[in-house]
């Protein structure tokens, strides 16, 4: 269940609008809102001083563009490095979702230009949704869950489908990837409807009365999870994403994420729609 949310606002990009499209579903009406923007750091009274004008009101023309009940919103305005700053204050609201925005950064460009988002996205322990600088974001109705045997995509679905159920006219896309399923010349594809991992999705949607396509692509996971996701002009892909690592290494980078080795940082990369990355303790 989501209650919380924390909008990092830079001031750029779309997450306003993301945030806008997930209050149109019911289930987001009674949440409550943290905007957070993050001043730089100065090496002047002067500059320092202008930096929080700027941010103070970047932050009271969010709340007034945003149009939220005041009384479930809150504007939050710090200074330091808005990598740590972000995660930070996610633990402090206790947040269930952090939306942020993105450049795209592909793997090692990430580290060079010093990604906010990238940084945020492989250390969070808490949902996160990635909105692309230059998407245009879409009222959610069709909804894309990328899923495997994982607990983490299980509780994924479980998700989407508590969006979807108020939603009139809302679908489900359930997507598994085959990627070592080789194909014989003439041989058909796996029926989505027989695959062992679609097949319980399938009941859930069902279950819940909510319209769905169940998808069984072969080959490379995050390439095809994103072409579905294009053929398919999905408004918002989700996916589940385990933390293995042990408790004494939460704090620390993954180099495997870092470096965009990863499917959720592929798909992060090269999804051409809103990503919601569903973190589940491993």
């Amino acid at each position: 269940m989501i209650e919380k949310i924390l909008l990092a606002d830079s001031g750029k990009g779309h997450t306003q609008e993301m945030l806008k499209a997930l209050m149109d579903i019911p289930t987001f009406q009674a949440v409550s809102v943290t905007v957070l923007h993050v001043v730089p750091p100065q090496v002047t009274a002067e500059g320092m001083t202008e930096k929080w004008e700027e941010g103070g009101k970047l932050l009271a023309t969010a709340i007034q563009s945003l149009q939220l009940d005041p009384s479930r919103v809150t504007a939050v305005l710090r200074e330091g490095d808005p990598k740590d700053i972000v995660i930070r204050v996610a633990d402090e609201v206790d947040a269930d979702l952090i939306i942020m925005g993105s450049r795209g950064l592909k793997r090692i460009q990430s580290i060079l230009e010093n990604s906010v988002s990238q940084y945020v996205f492989q250390l969070a322990t808490r949902p996160m949704l990635l909105v692309k600088d230059e998407l245009y974001v879409k009222k959610i109705k069709r909804i894309m869950v990328a899923m495997d045997k994982s607990e983490s995509a299980k509780e994924t679905l479980k998700m989407a489908l508590r969006f979807l159920r108020d939603i009139p006219g809302g679908q489900v896309i359930l997507a598994h990837t085959n990627p070592d399923m080789k194909l014989k010349s003439g041989e058909i594809a796996l029926n989505p409807n027989e695959d062992p991992v679609l097949v319980p999705a399938i009941a859930e949607a069902k279950k819940m009365g909510i319209s769905y396509k169940a998808i069984a692509p072969n080959g490379k996971p995050g390439e095809r999870i994103c072409q579905v996701a294009e053929d398919l002009n999905v408004d918002l892909l989700m996916l589940g994403s385990p933390e293995r690592r042990p408790s004494i290494a939460q704090g620390l980078p993954d180099l495997d994420r870092l470096l965009g080795q990863s499917l959720s940082d592929y798909v992060r990369v090269y999804a051409n729609c809103p990503v919601m990355l569903v973190r589940t303790p491993g």
